[in-house]
């Protein structure tokens, strides 16, 4: 392993990276870090999580020296909001023993405070295309003294429609700069973009930037699992021995919300980020998240490309991602800097096809996921599960579940389902608007306006007594 010091990096910079326990460097940032130092373009190809932010980041801070004058020096442009929070914090740290100032600029937030550190000198800008072009245009950003330019994750603004927006950028910054692009993959318009914008860029590959480094660093579990039987199943493998944190993907905002709630329910900390929460909410989640406060993040694809945390055990994917880079993506969340980690899929009947071109894609050699319930006896064995351990934490405190979050179907004893709801229904404001209970042999049932209907054999006089609040004696079934 190569030190940074090693590398030609200044003193100040080896003793930031080096106070937070990162003295050796990875091979994308040996390799960009001697050439970007002396200004030589670059095309890095590098997935996220092998240190390319250092890669790109430790050339811009050192070029611009201890003392920059004020105004834009460095632009840095990411494609989502998540990833720009992300790299601005890596930038951060590179420069806290200098007197360089770094903002980030993306939507989501107010621009107030972002116009404040742009009118303070702030003389490395990291953001998102659409709030920079919007900035610029208002006068408010000017990027023509900004001769350090980087593009992050370029593939992924091709993805998001950002290309015309690049192509703008670039005509806003200064004709004579040094153009560092870094991307996972290198498909015909990005190629075409490095050519017309860069100066005889080199460029880099990192040794197996894809399916290789995932596939050594991580184990692969699929199953096939009933949807009304994932949350239980979740809920054991998060008290797997070794479990740190977790990230559950899931394919849209609701499910992802719907989880989140779910888990509280069962006593476990988890936090969400996806695209119905406000950008404020989103970064609050991560950073309990990064700082260990919530131990387990459910997301979205598109919220979740700013997730860059080295201690990931395990990521599951409550829903197969729709082709194979979607999924190295998402496993990628885990096994970083070189650890190990676990990737559980829940492959549903219907998406049976999906897996099959994911499996043949990644020559992973499981083209049948194994049934599995949360019962099964290879699930525990499989993740290193307690024997008889249940999909709710009993020594969560009730008042801190959300009581909104429904019980899984399929979960629990039906007795002791009832007795929960019931018990939510003892005080007068909750009884009319509980949901329905599961009623057994000549019970009484409510319509959606919460009236009571009951049989012949119904006890009208305990049910108003139970919804008044008063005792019924035992919690037993009210039956005929």
């Amino acid at each position: 392993m190569t030190t940074f010091a090693e590398l030609g990096v200044d003193q100040d910079i080896v003793d930031v990276l080096a106070a937070r326990g990162i003295v050796d460097a990875f091979p994308i940032q040996e390799q960009t870090i001697p050439l970007g130092l002396p200004g030589q373009d670059i095309i890095g190809q590098a997935k996220t999580g092998t240190g390319k932010t250092f890669g790109f980041g430790i050339p811009v801070v050192q070029r611009l020296g201890q003392n920059p004058e004020p105004g834009v020096k460095a632009l840095i442009v990411v494609p989502t909001r998540e990833l720009a929070v992300q790299v601005y914090e890596d930038m951060d740290m590179l420069t806290s023993g200098r007197a360089t100032s770094v903002v980030a600029i993306y939507g989501g937030k107010a621009y107030e405070g972002q116009i404040d550190q742009l009118k303070a000198g702030a003389q490395i800008v990291v953001g998102t295309p659409g709030r920079l072009i919007d900035l610029n245009n208002q006068r408010l950003l000017d990027l023509s003294n900004a001769t350090e330019v980087v593009l992050d994750e370029a593939d992924k603004m091709l993805d998001l429609g950002f290309l015309a927006d690049i192509e703008k950028i670039f005509t806003k910054v200064p004709a004579i700069r040094h153009t560092q692009l870094f991307s996972a993959t290198m498909p015909g318009p990005i190629v075409a973009l490095a050519r017309r914008f860069m100066s005889n860029p080199i460029h880099i590959r990192a040794n197996d930037p894809d399916e290789g480094l995932t596939q050594a660093n991580i184990r692969h579990l699929v199953y096939r699992a009933h949807s009304l039987d994932k949350d239980e199943v979740i809920a054991r493998i998060l008290q797997a021995e070794g479990r740190g944190k977790t990230v559950i993907f899931t394919r849209t905002k609701r499910a992802a919300q719907k989880l989140v709630d779910e888990l509280g329910d069962r006593g476990f900390n988890a936090a969400a980020v996806h695209g119905d929460m406000s950008q404020e909410a989103r970064e609050r989640s991560m950073a309990a998240f990064k700082a260990g406060k919530k131990d387990v993040l459910i997301a979205t694809d598109v919220a979740a490309r700013g997730i860059d945390v080295d201690d990931v055990t395990h990521v599951i994917n409550h829903t197969i991602p729709d082709d194979e880079k979607t999924y190295l993506h998402r496993a990628g969340r885990t096994g970083r800097a070189g650890k190990t980690g676990i990737a559980v899929t829940f492959v549903d009947w219907e998406d049976l096809h999906k897996w099959a071109l994911i499996n043949r894609a990644l020559e992973f050699g499981q083209p049948d996921p194994v049934e599995t319930y949360s019962s099964s006896p290879h699930l525990f064995s499989d993740l290193d599960i307690p024997a008889g351990t249940k999909g709710r934490l009993v020594t969560a405190p009730k008042a801190e579940r959300p009581a909104a979050a429904p019980a899984s179907e399929g979960t629990e004893p039906a007795g002791e389902a009832s007795r929960r709801r019931r018990r939510r229904r003892t005080g007068a404001a909750e009884g009319a608007a509980s949901a329905p209970e599961r009623t057994g042999e000549g019970a009484g049932t409510h319509d959606g306006g919460g009236r009571e209907h009951h049989d012949g054999n119904a006890a009208p006089r305990r049910r108003r007594r139970r919804r008044s609040g008063s005792r019924t004696g035992g919690g037993a079934p009210a039956a005929g």
